[in-house]
């Protein structure tokens, strides 16, 4: 009995015999290419883009292994890289720049993929070269994890060690044994660290010695405070006091003037007759200003004037500002 087949269905039957092949199309595909290349030497492959790499920063003047990645290189997705130390990430070409020129010592040299190599990228790489510094290249989405979430890198960064603080009655002997007038600044309640990169800044632009900053509720020289320097802080010192009320105290009976920065203060910035002095600049937070002990220990409180529809400056610029007028004041007195 022959069983019913399903509807559309259809089956061959076997044929006997030989048949027509394919003209052996399927074993000329496998002739004719000769030996697979080598991983290195295909473009597309991961090995062939870590020598093109490498090509290009030899031809730049670098040196290591600019493939290698770093452990922990590739971090968690979506968020900044996960960091199980206490490094920091220095980002942008002139703080990666001004780190590598102060011979901090430096863990890593990251660069970007396919960076646009300038003149200061090619001194970053002559540097690393001589000190043995590792440079790395990542992609440019691990440079932006590790430089976080508003930080901007120019293609490069740089794993420092933490901050190395100096104590605050050093930075004041190594100024006068250097035979400098003292200009330092003290920061009171500056909690946000792109405040204490610009001050760190300005203190370098304007002849100033050194910052100090309280142990407690104060920024610390971090990522963000190194970038805003833009290389400042490494080479100008920051001392970290105990108490900062206390410092202030003993500064002042070792001949320096403790002058704090108040809009309602007492005494004019232009009209300040202690430029010519050994002198701390102390600055406040843009909300709550001088600490009440702070003040009290102060020799003078100064303004800054400013038009009436301004409130105030935040601690950076009112910093700036003072640091302007006191070197603009010593330098008369220079000329005189």
């Amino acid at each position: 009995m022959t069983k019913p087949s399903r509807p559309g269905a259809s089956r061959g039957k076997a044929k006997k015999g030989p048949q027509k092949g394919t003209g052996g199309h399927s074993r000329k595909a496998l002739e004719g290419k000769g030996p697979t290349p080598k991983a290195e030497d295909r473009s597309w492959h991961v090995a062939g883009k870590r020598k093109a790499a490498a090509e290009r920063y030899a031809a730049a003047g670098g040196k290591g292994k600019p493939g290698q990645r770093s452990p922990g290189a590739g971090a968690a997705r979506g968020g900044r890289a996960k960091q199980n130390d206490d490094t920091e990430t220095v980002t942008g070409r002139n703080s990666v720049l001004e780190a590598l020129r102060a011979k901090i010592p430096a863990l890593a040299l990251y660069i970007a993929q396919r960076v646009e190599v300038d003149d200061r990228v090619k001194e970053m790489l002559s540097i690393a070269r001589h000190r043995e510094i590792p440079v790395l290249e990542v992609t440019r989405p691990e440079l932006d994890r590790m430089a976080g979430f508003d930080g901007v890198h120019q293609g490069v960064a740089l794993k420092v060690p933490p901050y190395e603080y100096a104590h605050p009655q050093d930075l004041l002997e190594q100024v006068v044994a250097a035979g400098a007038l003292p200009l330092l600044v003290a920061l009171d309640g500056v909690t946000d660290p792109r405040n204490l990169g610009a001050i760190i800044r300005s203190t370098a632009a304007f002849g100033g010695q050194g910052v100090i900053i309280p142990q407690r509720r104060s920024a610390g020289v971090n990522s963000a405070a190194w970038k805003t320097s833009a290389g400042a802080a490494a080479r100008t010192p920051v001392a970290l006091a105990a108490n900062l009320t206390a410092t202030l105290k003993d500064f002042k009976k070792q001949g320096v003037f403790v002058l704090g920065l108040d809009g309602g203060g007492d005494v004019s910035l232009p009209q300040l007759a202690l430029a010519d002095r050994p002198i701390v600049i102390v600055v406040g937070s843009e909300g709550k200003g001088l600490s009440r002990l702070v003040t009290e220990t102060c020799d003078q409180i100064v303004s800054i004037p400013i038009e009436a529809a301004t409130e105030s400056l935040n601690a950076g610029i009112a910093t700036s500002v003072a640091l302007y007028q006191v070197a603009t004041m010593r330098a008369g007195s220079a000329r005189e």
